[in-house]
């Protein structure tokens, strides 16, 4: 199934939503223009429909192969992958004090976006090395940057993130991974880690994995976890590959999904490992790591959802079943109501979360190129107050809209051949891994609101109050969903901050979900307001999609709302011993 990436979608967005043109204003971007992002779209858009989606459905079919101590990559992929640090796309982002290009990873959002819808499975690959890249640069010594840095940004060599163990998932706590010092300042790692992605390939010449262990005096629990530096290949002073280390993928997982990026149960029989950061504070390095990991799933949900569309898109303007309404003989059923229905709800939905994953990066950017102490750290601020919001709400929507489009198809969309199917099985796997959902809705209302108060939600809200007005001033019909909305946030943020704990947890994804809706609303919003201020000729078109969005999935956050207020009590009346039967 062909891929045609939405790139006006995404620079409109950029322009009018995210403000890309403040990001490029930062001294940090001083040289990113809008005719070189529009080249970067461009050619991001080319190599996604031309090389990544025509291997996409093979790699879905012909999965990765485990071949004695080595991993073999679906067909095409290992060709697909030296086209892609060929051409440089990896190391777009990464600052140009490591090799990168220094682009805003807003920028960076919309490309990989692309990536993930032509092929997510490919496109796990490069954002976990992306994100080694990250931890690496803000924890290892000079002399590990130094040695390994240079080819991870340009993606020669790839990285891996090993945390789960069989006892140890979502709570790293137990992890049972030892790592004992040696003479020469090395570590010797001895256990087994699952669920590693990517964890071996050949499609990097080297792979570097980030491996959480506990040395011999570590206190118990997540307190004694240190995080160490593991290259399949050891690396000698001159930069040349040496020796194997002593650990390899023992098996891989046959899975629901996302088949052609190998899944792999990595055994660590006395590898050698350096440490990263220090001892015992391994789970804050790794979470550099993943809170960029974070924002990415969230972007394979917007990703693997727009894929899915399309095809559904496509389905309808062939199909033809029944006589459509005020239609003609043989007229599609993209004529047909409800299939109308289906598709403008699911187009509304994707381009919120896009639109809040762009925020979160856009964050990001002035969090890291402001000159302005107190500017970086109100943006740090919002950038993780969003990131577990993009997270969750654009990989839930994403399994949503795979569902969605699959409707369309109908018995069509059942059966292999179409790839429907495909997309709905790939797009699971993002509400479930760097976190699962709950997990990101127990942060949002735990850390990011709780902890200070709800001061971050409440700058949150008083800028979204700005477009508010401004939607008032260009007489938007959806100003009163919005000011509605906002109200609901308000309300609801009220009482998450004056629960009890319980109370809390039980309501945390209705919560987040509440403020998906929200945000996402009110930044269409905004992209229509600004574009019409700025004479786009697409804002007539996001207009109509702000109104749908009014109309339908903002008045979603009264629900929401009424649920908040019961708390835990309507979870917890039913008994336990019930719940199989009355």
């Amino acid at each position: 199934m062909s891929y045609t990436a939405p790139v006006k979608s995404m620079q409109y967005l950029l322009n009018h939503a995210a403000d890309l043109g403040d990001v490029m204003n930062l001294p940090l971007f001083a040289d990113t223009n809008q005719e070189l992002v529009t080249d970067i779209l461009a050619g991001a858009a080319a190599f996604s429909e031309d090389i990544l989606a025509p291997i996409n459905q093979a790699g879905d079919h012909s999965p990765a192969v485990l071949n004695g101590e080595d991993v073999i990559a679906s067909p095409g992929f290992k060709e697909a992958y030296k086209a892609f640090v060929d051409a440089g796309w990896l190391s777009l982002s990464a600052p140009a004090e490591i090799g990168g290009a220094g682009l805003p990873s807003v920028v960076s959002v919309a490309v990989n976006e692309m990536i993930y819808a032509s092929n997510m499975a490919f496109g796990l690959c490069p954002m976990l090395t992306a994100s080694a890249v990250k931890a690496i640069a803000a924890h290892a010594s000079d002399e590990l940057q130094s040695k390994y840095l240079s080819k991870m940004v340009t993606g020669e060599w790839s990285g891996a993130m090993d945390l789960t163990e069989p006892q140890a998932g979502s709570d790293l706590g137990p992890v049972r991974t030892k790592a004992t010092p040696n003479a020469d300042g090395s570590y010797s790692i001895s256990g087994q880690k699952i669920f590693i992605t990517w964890g071996d390939h050949d499609c990097a010449d080297n792979i570097i994995h980030l491996v959480l262990a506990r040395l011999p005096d570590a206190p118990a629990g997540s307190k004694g976890i240190s995080l160490f530096l593991c290259p399949k290949y050891f690396v000698g002073d001159d930069g040349a590959l040496g020796e194997r280390n002593s650990f390899k993928a023992i098996s891989l997982e046959h899975k629901l999904g996302i088949h052609g990026s190998p899944t792999c149960v990595m055994e660590f029989a006395g590898a050698t490992g350096w440490l990263i950061g220090e001892e015992n504070r391994g789970l804050s390095c790794m979470f550099t790591m993943m809170n960029e990991a974070r924002l990415f799933v969230g972007v394979q949900g917007v990703a693997i959802g727009e894929r899915a569309y399309q095809g559904a898109l496509h389905f309808a303007n062939d199909r033809v079943q029944g006589r459509v309404l005020d239609g003609e003989a043989g007229d599609p059923i993209i004529g047909h109501p409800d299939v109308r229905r289906m598709l403008i709800d699911t187009k509304t939905r994707l381009l919120g979360a896009r639109a809040i994953c762009m925020a979160t990066a856009a964050a990001s950017d002035i969090a890291s190129g402001h000159p302005d102490e107190d500017v970086r750290r109100s943006a740090h601020i919002r950038e993780t107050l969003l990131t577990p919001i993009a997270k969750a709400y654009s990989s839930d929507l994403g399994v949503e809209a795979t569902s969605v489009s699959l409707q369309i198809f109908g018995g069509m969309g059942f059966v292999e051949e179409t790839g429907a199917a495909q997309h709905y099985r790939d797009s699971r796997i993002a509400p479930i891994y760097e976190g699962t959902n709950g997990i990101q809705a127990m942060d949002l209302v735990g850390r990011k609101i709780r902890r200070d108060g709800g001061d971050g939600m409440q700058a949150l809200i008083s800028e979204l109050e700005a477009i508010l007005s401004l939607s008032q001033e260009f007489k938007m019909e959806a100003a009163s969903s919005l000011k509605d909305g906002l109200e609901t946030l308000k309300q609801a943020t009220k009482i998450i901050l004056g629960a009890n704990e319980k109370d809390v947890l039980s309501v945390a994804t209705n919560y987040l979900r509440l403020a998906g809706n929200v945000i996402s609303g009110a930044l269409l919003i905004k992209a229509a307001c600004n574009g019409k201020k700025d004479g786009d000729p697409l804002a007539d078109n996001m207009a109509a999609l702000a109104r749908y969005h009014s109309l339908v999935i903002l008045p979603e956050a009264h629900a929401h709302l009424e649920f908040i207020r019961s708390g835990a009590s309507s979870i917890f009346a039913m008994p336990k011993e019930n719940l199989a039967d009355l």
